[in-house]
Formats: structure tokens, sequence, C-alpha cells
């Protein structure tokens, strides 16, 4: 069972960085390490921090473009990506998964805990985010509850994220359990045996056999690796009407945004339905997914339908280039640095 506590930050870049608030709450989380540096005091995360720290996305597309800049990031390296909707036990969820170079006990507490990252450059190639904010932000945003399986060449290893689980336990700062494998046969090391039990109790998944079935689903035989990583998002987030705020059945080879949905969103969308001069990748995430990197090094498949890619910087009529380098907030960074 690990508690985590914030650790050293360094930068990230997120799907939609324009939003303000995504900058501030990040800085905030450099703010409570300053602080514990000064005072030499142990810092907690609230469980509230997971809900308040998914608010930066009020768009849930952009909540989705964070895991895949995980798997996009040239550490990870995954050649493909699947985003699908399923369902356990009556449950609807969000299933995300990469054939990307997986994570082993280490880089799943890295991932899971807030405020570090050790994403660096690979082969020239900038990571997108190393803020390492960006799975707890989107995953949270989408769902109140995520759990992880992956696999790398040396071990396997499960993870949950949840703030039911949280609230069911009565927590007062953020508890992830975690544990490891160190082959097909589910043996847990005895340290590790209270978070395979609690994530038994307060996952979808009541049994071991069941658990080692979504880390056999991570190599099918259509993948190009024997490596990578899963997640599956629960309890779904929903409108003020209950209703998903996600659309699964008007196009079984897409997710989209209900136009009521928008509407609630932005408060200036109020047709019944999609109008031509809306675009297209506000509110279907095919038609997102396909704009969403200016120079595409990864297939991401929806619902098992490959996305065609659309070089955006090669389509536009006229085109202007500028070089954006934000600083306003530079030495505040390295003050907390």
């Amino acid at each position: 069972m690990h508690s985590y506590v914030i650790e050293k930050p360094t930068q990230k870049r997120s799907a939609d960085l324009s939003d303000v608030t995504y900058v501030l709450k990040t800085y905030l989380v450099k703010f409570f390490f300053f602080l514990s540096q000064c005072f030499s005091v142990l810092v907690i995360v609230s469980p509230r921090f997971l809900h308040t720290n998914s608010t930066s996305h009020t768009w849930p597309f952009g909540a989705i473009a964070e895991l895949i800049d995980n798997a996009y990031d040239p550490d990870v390296s995954a050649k493909q990506f699947w985003i699908a909707k399923t369902v356990i036990k009556d449950q609807d969820c969000l299933t995300f998964m990469d054939n990307g170079y997986g994570l082993d006990l280490r880089t799943m507490h890295k991932m899971l805990s807030f405020g570090f990252s050790d994403k660096t450059t690979v082969k020239g190639v900038q990571p997108i985010g190393i803020y390492g904010n960006g799975f707890k932000s989107g995953s949270m945003r989408l769902g109140k509850d995520a759990i992880v399986f992956s696999k790398s060449k040396s071990t396997s290893c499960v993870g949950m994220l949840s703030q039911t689980y949280l609230e069911k336990i009565g927590a007062e700062q953020i508890i992830v359990p975690i544990f490891s494998l160190t082959s097909a046969v589910l043996s847990v090391r005895e340290e590790d045996k209270a978070s395979l039990q609690d994530i038994l109790r307060y996952s979808p998944f009541t049994t071991q056999e069941e658990l080692l079935t979504e880390l056999d689903v991570i190599t099918p035989p259509w993948s190009t690796g024997k490596t990578g990583t899963r997640i599956i998002i629960w309890n779904l987030r929903r409108t003020s009407t209950g209703a998903l705020e996600f659309d699964f059945e008007k196009d079984c080879y897409d997710i989209q945004i209900p136009s009521e949905v928008y509407d609630e969103m932005t408060d200036t969308f109020p047709q019944p339905q999609h109008s031509s001069h809306i675009p297209e990748s506000t509110y279907s995430l095919r038609a997102y997914c396909s704009i969403l990197y200016l120079k595409p090094r990864m297939q991401i498949i929806i619902r098992g339908q490959k996305v065609k890619s659309q070089l955006v910087a090669k389509s536009l009529a006229c085109t202007r280039i500028d070089h954006y380098k934000p600083n306003f907030l530079v030495s505040f960074y390295r003050k907390f640095s």
C-alpha cells in the first residue's frame, strides 16, 4: 500500500495548456513542495484534490489527449493506441491501451504520484508533458475511478487511482494500491497483498483471474509488441440530468459529445442538433484525433477502426508560422524548482 506525498515537480505541457487554470494549479503543486522544503513538514495531498485537479479540463477531449500524449512520448514509444468503450459488470467504462514499453513498479509509482516526472528527450524528440500531472488530471476528469494494467520486459504491475475507494475507506490522504508480478502466475509479494485485496474489493474485478485476463489483453495477436499499458476508467462523468457526457450509440466507430452536453459545457450551443458551422473535431473524438498531432508517429484506433490522420499544416489555404515561448511564470518556476 502506498501513500503518496507531493514530490519534486518538473515542467509539463497539457493538451489544453492554454487554460490558465491548468497552469496555476500546476504551480500550486510546486508551491506545496516549496513549503515542505522550507519548513521540513510532510505535505499530504487530500483526496479532494483529485477532483479539483481534474477541473482544469473543461472539455473531455482535452482529458483524453492527456492519456494519448503519455503514450505518444518518446520514452514510451508506442506505435499504436486503442480507445474503446466497454461494459464491465453492468458499468460503462472507457479503455485506453498502448503497445509501448510498459511500466514497472517504479515507473507506475511515479505516474500515479503527484508533481513528479522523469520524462526525457529520446533521439531528439521532446516529450509532450513533463509536469507529471497528465494521467491524474485526465483520468479523473473522465471518471471517478481508474485502474492501470501494465507489462514491461521485466514485470507486470497493477495500480488503482480511485476517488470512490478513498471515500469508502475515509482516507485523509491519497492512497494508491499497487502490486507487481514477476511471472504469468499471480504471485504477489507479502507487502503487496493488502493492495491486491483493496483492488479486488473496490474495482470492477473481484478475482485474481480477472486481473490476469486484463493483463493478457495488453498483448493481443494484432498488436506489434509484447509490452504496453491498459487503462480502464469507470464511474464515468455524467451531466446534471444523469446522462453520460459521451454518446456511444450514434456512431459505433466513434465517441461523441452530444449537443446538449456541449451546450452545458460552453453555454454557446443551443441547437438540438450539431450545426454545420461547428467544427466536427469539437464533438467527434475521431475527428479530433485526426488533427491532434502535426507530425503523427503513432496510430490511433477508436472502437476498432483506425483514425486517418490529417496533416493540418499541409491542408490550410494560408499559413503563418510564429514561435511562442511563454516566460511569464519562468521566474516562479525557477524559484520553486
